[in-house]
């Protein structure tokens, strides 16, 4: 806590205030990030926010990279979901060269996607329970977030910042054991889920630190361009995967929950419904699947999917055009494109501009936390400090999807 010199509001000559740095480093904010704070004994007068300790300039990297080399920095804007990001950059690369998907690889996608969510999801209301000290739920229900990472880990080899899939659809099929893993999701979850909501859902404690803080009108979250979860608690019935269909969810039959008051408690109760929806989808998928050719796990375009890394190893035109598709040797259409998924906290944007170079003129990343996050300094005015926390943990404010 830094103690500055008294700070005079106008209409209360005698009143005291406090500055309170809350953040960068911290660990209530979940993030490398700031607020300024002046405070009235524990309660916020005002504040600002203060982003870019971990700007990394990605945009600005993304203009001196080939398309394959951008991937592994989309990884780390919501790293809490990162396939969510790698598939929306791949998308839109498969939309600027009008590549046509297999329904297969559409439904693999779905799945990962829709793991990722849950992940994103366990990660935001676990962490609202343990701000409101419910330290059982959080450490309970945590241990499924590590189950969907060996599923990731079975289909591409890593499970925080994966890297996965290709431009076109996937490096490998998926296994077996990938399968069998998942299934044993959805059969395992659905359980310990339905204790999570028991402990917390009508805990009388958990509703009196959440219902009714942090309030916010539909209106006011759509002058702010909320998207996502967010938005979805005030009452606004908007989602990417149905407003703007992508990867085949047009296929899918499912809900898309939304609140009335947009305050801590609807967001709690929006994110727990999403991932019993997403393990509805999951199970269509599973199921779609079943009719579809096996083997097939990407699209027929060898000019920017990558060879097998055995032809590659042996084959020296297989080398050639690696070299070439990782390095943008292969023309691209000059154009401009805008595609959109549906993140673990709002509509994840990528606004495209080529001009028929090696790399992007222009990429710019839409991300859903840097939008949202400019709400939380006057939504905070008037709050207790205590429920600002929690505030900032319901909004899911991830680090590298803010600053990128």
């Amino acid at each position: 806590m830094n103690h500055n010199h008294p700070v005079f509001t106008d209409n209360d000559p005698q009143s005291e205030l406090v500055t309170l740095n809350l953040g960068p480093t911290h660990p209530a904010t979940h993030g490398v990030f700031q607020n300024v704070l002046q405070l009235d004994g524990e309660r916020i007068v005002s504040g600002v926010s203060t982003i870019g300790y971990i700007h990394r300039a990605f945009e600005k990297i993304a203009e001196h990279r080939p398309f394959y080399q951008i991937t592994p920095l989309t990884d780390r804007l919501n790293y809490c979901s990162s396939p969510i990001n790698n598939m929306g950059w791949h998308m839109t690369v498969e939309k600027l060269l009008n590549i046509q998907m297999p329904k297969r690889v559409d439904y693999l996608r779905v799945i990962v996607m829709e793991l990722s969510r849950i992940a994103d999801h366990i990660i935001c209301n676990t962490i609202i329970g343990q701000d409101t000290g419910a330290t059982t739920t959080f450490l309970y229900l945590f241990q499924f977030r590590e189950h969907i990472y060996e599923i990731f880990e079975e289909v591409c080899g890593a499970r925080l910042t994966t890297n996965i899939g290709r431009i076109g659809g996937f490096e490998r099929d998926f296994n077996d054991i990938a399968f069998a893993k998942i299934n044993k999701f959805l059969k395992e979850f659905p359980v310990a889920l339905k204790e999570f909501e028991n402990l917390l859902t009508r805990n009388r404690i958990f509703i009196d630190r959440t219902a009714g803080v942090a309030e916010v009108t539909k209106e006011t979250a759509l002058e702010y361009s909320w998207t996502g979860p967010l938005l979805r608690a005030t009452g606004v019935d908007y989602d990417v995967r149905v407003s703007d269909p992508y990867s085949s969810y047009q296929d899918f039959d499912f809900e898309v929950p939304v609140g009335t008051s947009g305050d801590i408690y609807d967001r709690y109760l929006v994110r727990n419904e999403e991932m019993w929806q997403s393990l509805r989808i999951i199970e269509q998928a599973v199921e779609k699947l079943k009719s579809e050719p096996k083997g097939i796990f990407h699209a027929d375009v060898p000019e920017f999917y990558l060879p097998p890394k055995q032809e590659v190893y042996n084959n020296m035109e297989a080398l050639i055009y690696h070299f070439k598709i990782v390095m943008g040797e292969i023309d691209a259409p000059k154009a401009e494109v805008y595609h959109a998924v549906e993140g673990g906290n709002g509509e994840l944007g990528f606004y495209l501009i080529n001009d028929g170079g090696r790399t992007p003129y222009r990429l710019h990343f839409r991300r859903p936390s840097f939008i949202n996050y400019q709400m939380f300094a006057p939504m905070s005015e008037g709050m207790l400090l205590s429920d600002a926390i929690i505030n900032m943990s319901s909004m899911n404010i991830i680090a590298g999807e803010l600053d990128a």
